[in-house]
């Protein structure tokens, strides 16, 4: 039996062939679309890191030029060579104070206010700082001034004064350095006071001993000329 060829539709053979020509077309559109969505992407990207990457390098520049003008260590160090040679040839380091001398209070205790008790005795300050400071520079000059006074009654009514002072200043409550004055024993003062009156007047008797050995020894001449020059003693 002899099989019969279908009929042959030249509209079915159409559609078919633009079927055929549609599908291809249509998945070929949505790929390219998404290859140039995912180059525009990936250029995107690539531009991004390319300036993240040159903000990185030029923030790198500029630090390291920065370091590049900051001076270094031993550039600092001769600066301050050169600063320190310079004022000791104009002589800014000539005739300091205590120059030559050996440094005042290495064999006392510390002392927290020691630069404000300097000041107040290089500068001769009374009345200005608080009790505990004012006390600790009378307290340093009190014995000069007990050896200007002239009578025992005096002296007495200097300490007890001073350590009246003293006894209030501990009991203040307002505040600042700690009181740390010692006071006075009134009786031991005395005698102090009394071993150095009498020191002095050796040593000026002494001194006017002397004084009237070497006049015994000039000449008249050398008399007249030292009662004219008021060399005389007296």
């Amino acid at each position: 039996m002899v099989r019969r060829r279908p009929p042959n539709d030249a509209r079915l053979s159409a559609a078919r062939y633009r079927v055929q020509q549609v599908a291809p077309v249509g998945d070929d559109s949505e790929s390219d679309e998404t290859s140039a969505n995912g180059g525009a992407a990936a250029s995107v990207g690539a531009h991004g890191d390319r300036a993240r990457t040159g903000l990185g390098t030029a923030g790198q520049q500029a630090g390291e030029e920065a370091d590049a003008g900051a001076p270094t260590m031993e550039q600092r160090a001769a600066v301050v060579e050169i600063a320190i040679t310079q004022a000791m040839r104009r002589g800014d380091f000539d005739d300091l104070p205590g120059a030559g001398k050996p440094l005042a209070g290495l064999g006392s205790t510390y002392d927290p206010d020691w630069w404000i008790r300097q000041k107040i005795e290089r500068e001769r300050l009374t009345g200005l700082g608080p009790p505990a400071l004012t006390l600790r520079t009378e307290h340093a000059e009190l014995d000069a001034r007990l050896d200007t006074l002239g009578s025992e009654h005096e002296v007495r009514e200097v300490l007890l004064d001073f350590n009246r002072r003293v006894i209030e200043a501990r009991r203040q409550l307002l505040g600042g350095p700690p009181v740390v004055t010692p006071t006075r024993d009134v009786d031991p003062e005395l005698e102090a006071w009394s071993a150095r009156r009498a020191a002095r007047r050796r040593e000026a008797e002494l001194a006017r001993a002397r004084a009237e050995e070497e006049w015994s020894r000039l000449t008249r001449r050398e008399r007249r000329a030292a009662r004219r020059n008021g060399t005389a003693p007296r």
